[in-house]
């Protein structure tokens, strides 16, 4: 066979390859554009929805009116459009997962496909879980707390001669609160991919158990930071981030040295590992058998 005949029978592969990543992506395109005309026409109830945290805490606070005004003339429209664009992709993810899982499953083994199946099924899991969590737990301390920086205001009379005072009241944009409740939203939902990212990076031998514990002082200043960026500046809202993300990281490490322990099982099982010998150095975080530091 000629070296011409070896380079195009060498280029079949990669044109099926690209010709099926093609048709992955026009579905996922298509289930997305489907889902966002389908949030489209029910985007009134979504946004009554995410507004109920603000409309609590301004009932809390005996304010009757939730209403939220309009800047632009064209805030209405792209109020409209960034809800269908968050429900879109949060409908349509299932179908854009599968389309990926179905390009990627065919070149693993079948070890694989069972050892990323489940981080695949566990990360909108997760990320549902930390948008709950955002919604009822943080974003109602959030506005309370924003919302007492108002003050009443008052006219200057007879018997008050000390001059007027300028009230303060909120008449939130439409569009600023909506950008606000998303970020919160997606930020949570990021924080909580944190167990699924560390044990998928955990199984690729990337990091280790005995390397996450002595990384903790390290977390937990990164999570502090975390907390005092995400969260407004009061202490309980603060407190409350940190304590779940550090949960997380601390569930973190044991997903990881479960994942480890069994492979070290596995590999006793099948006598390239003996009972002495360790891979990854013992629950305290004594050094690796090569001497080696893990991050």
């Amino acid at each position: 066979m000629s070296s011409d005949d070896e380079i195009e029978g060498s280029s079949a592969p990669l044109i099926e390859h690209l010709t099926e990543l093609r048709s992955r992506l026009i579905w996922s395109l298509l289930a997305f554009i489907a889902a966002m005309v389908v949030c489209f026409t029910v985007w009134n109830p979504i946004f009554n929805f995410l507004t109920r945290p603000l409309c609590d805490a301004l009932q809390a606070r005996g304010q009757e009116n939730c209403g939220l005004v309009l800047i632009a003339l064209q805030e209405g429209f792209f109020v409209a459009i960034s809800i269908s664009l968050l429900g879109g992709l949060a409908l349509s993810f299932p179908v854009i997962s599968y389309q990926m899982w179905r390009f990627v499953a065919p070149g693993l083994y079948k070890k694989e496909k069972g050892a990323f199946l489940p981080f695949l099924i566990a990360s909108p899991f997760m990320f549902v879980m930390g948008a709950a969590f955002a919604y009822y737990a943080i974003t109602p301390l959030a506005f309370n707390f924003f919302l007492g920086f108002q003050q009443p205001g008052s006219l200057l009379t007879d018997e008050d001669t000390t001059g007027a005072i300028a009230g303060i009241a909120f008449q939130g944009s439409a569009q600023a609160y909506l950008s606000l409740t998303i970020k919160f939203i997606v930020a949570f939902g990021l924080c909580f991919q944190l167990p699924v990212l560390l044990t998928l990076m955990g199984k690729a031998g990337l990091v280790s158990a005995r390397g996450l514990r002595g990384m903790r002082k390290y977390a937990v200043v990164g999570i502090l930071i975390l907390a005092a960026l995400a969260t407004p500046p009061d202490v309980v809202s603060q407190i409350i981030l940190f304590t779940v993300v550090y949960g997380l990281y601390e569930i973190s490490i044991q997903l990881v040295a479960r994942n480890e322990r069994k492979r070290e099982a596995e590999m006793r099982a099948e006598g390239l590992l003996g009972e002495g010998e360790s891979l990854y150095g013992d629950e305290a975080g004594d050094p690796d058998p090569a001497g080696e530091t893990r991050a």
